[in-house]
């Protein structure tokens, strides 16, 4: 993957699983927040995997320019609209199968009340619109406490305990959603992601910049979770399968647990730089369980040291990134 062409290719690749899947998933299938660092490689990861027997609907204001006539020349359905508008809500054609990506988190520190409209508020009015269908809604590993790093991270069962606003606000969104699940009997799934990476952004290109730039980097959240895009997209459409009432939760993120002194020390060792590092690491982190998900679809297809050798490489030759830093290493929820 030197190119962003064979980069979108590699995400938009479906495993024999996916495309088994969805041939057993009957009917059109609705991207709600398309244009966002998800939507649309999932958009084309769809589109590739239904090779045209049904309807791809991608939904997004999209702001990016030549996107959505990118994936309109794709095959997919292309709706511009703002589904906090609630006569664009209504608006939308109806889809029995719905993926709802549609999320706030950087920039609400301070602006709080815009993480509770979008990500708690806007949920409800989405699931009373598409009462009935499937709907597989992405979330985040952030609703659980940091936790041990000996012990493993949090499984699904585990006792929520988000920290910050927007953390608790993707706790009220799961909560929101439980709730109309069971009161409209809509099957869903909630997918509590963390974190999913790619060439031009996540954990390791963050890592990377720093390793690049000198900067020091801080060890306090000294391990972290992460799992490539592709995987986590091909489970988001997988999960439709799976959504049930009261919504059926899966973890989703890498199998292995990722030394941040490590991976910082791998992508320089590419990059041909020593990292910088500050502070010792915490005996708490953010971190989550996910065998329950590799039980289900295996593991992804990149290990860490795969996507470590991309990385290093895609920044060092100045590769386009997307300028959207994980914060990863916050601890106080404030993003």
């Amino acid at each position: 993957m030197r190119t962003t062409a064979e980069l979108e290719e590699r995400l938009a690749r479906p495993g024999a699983g996916l495309v088994g899947d969805l041939g057993r998933l009957e009917g059109d299938i609705m991207i709600l927040g398309a244009g966002g660092k998800l939507g649309p490689s999932l958009v084309r990861l769809a589109l590739n995997a239904t090779r045209g027997d049904r309807r791809i609907i991608a939904v997004s204001r999209f702001s990016e320019p030549g996107l959505a006539d990118d994936l309109r020349a794709a095959g997919a359905t292309v709706v511009a609209a703002d589904v906090a508008d609630d006569r664009a809500l209504r608006e939308l054609p109806d889809a029995p199968n719905v993926v709802f990506l549609v999320g706030a988190k950087f920039g609400t520190h301070g602006r709080e009340h815009t993480a509770w409209f979008t990500n708690t508020y806007l949920p409800g009015r989405v699931a009373e619109r598409f009462a009935g269908s499937r709907i597989a809604a992405l979330s985040t590993g952030n609703v659980y406490p940091l936790v041990p790093v000996a012990g493993g991270g949090c499984a699904e069962d585990h006792p929520v305990g988000p920290v910050g606003d927007y953390a608790m606000s993707c706790l009220g969104r799961e909560r929101v959603l439980t709730h109309f699940s069971e009161a409209a009997g809509t099957p869903m799934s909630l997918i509590r992601l963390n974190y999913a990476v790619e060439l031009r952004y996540g954990v390791l290109v963050d890592l990377a910049q720093k390793v690049l730039a000198g900067e020091p980097i801080d060890l306090t959240t000294g391990q972290v979770n992460v799992v490539w895009q592709g995987y986590a997209n091909e489970v988001a459409l997988r999960s439709l399968l799976l959504a049930s009432t009261p919504p059926y939760v899966l973890n989703v993120t890498g199998p292995e647990l990722i030394s941040v002194r490590q991976a910082a020390q791998a992508l320089g060792d590419v990059l041909g730089k020593e990292p910088v590092f500050t502070g010792e690491e915490a005996p708490t982190a953010l971190l989550s369980n996910a065998s329950r998900c590799h039980g289900l679809f295996g593991y992804p297809e990149l290990t860490p040291a795969e996507l470590i050798e991309h990385t290093a490489r895609w920044v060092a030759e100045g590769g386009p990134l997307l300028g959207k830093p994980t914060k990863f290493d916050r601890r106080d929820g404030r993003f």
